[in-house]
């Protein structure tokens, strides 16, 4: 089971940093002048970027753990990794 707290923000912080990261190299490549950038096409590419990163998030995030499933029975099926071992920690006292 995934905390879905912490998936969003993960997912969310990729997104927008893809976003950024498409609109950029869009801008980057496409004019010399501000005022020659197309800015439809420039979010465009960012809201693409995003959405694809948003997509592949749901195959998994290195960066987010599992609730591994005894500690989820134990601590509640909302609690994060570290309250449920705190919790178990406690009880084992």
């Amino acid at each position: 089971m995934i905390n879905w707290k912490e998936w969003l923000k993960a997912a969310g912080t990729r997104a927008i940093r893809t976003f950024a990261e498409s609109a950029l190299a869009y801008i980057g490549t496409g004019a010399v002048v501000l005022g020659d950038v197309n800015w439809l096409a420039a979010l465009s590419a960012g809201l693409f970027g995003a959405v694809t990163a948003l997509l592949l998030a749901l195959s998994g995030l290195p960066e987010v753990k599992p609730v591994p499933v005894a500690l989820r029975s134990e601590a509640g099926s909302n609690a994060s990794p570290s309250e449920a071992e705190a919790k178990k920690e406690d009880s084992q006292r």
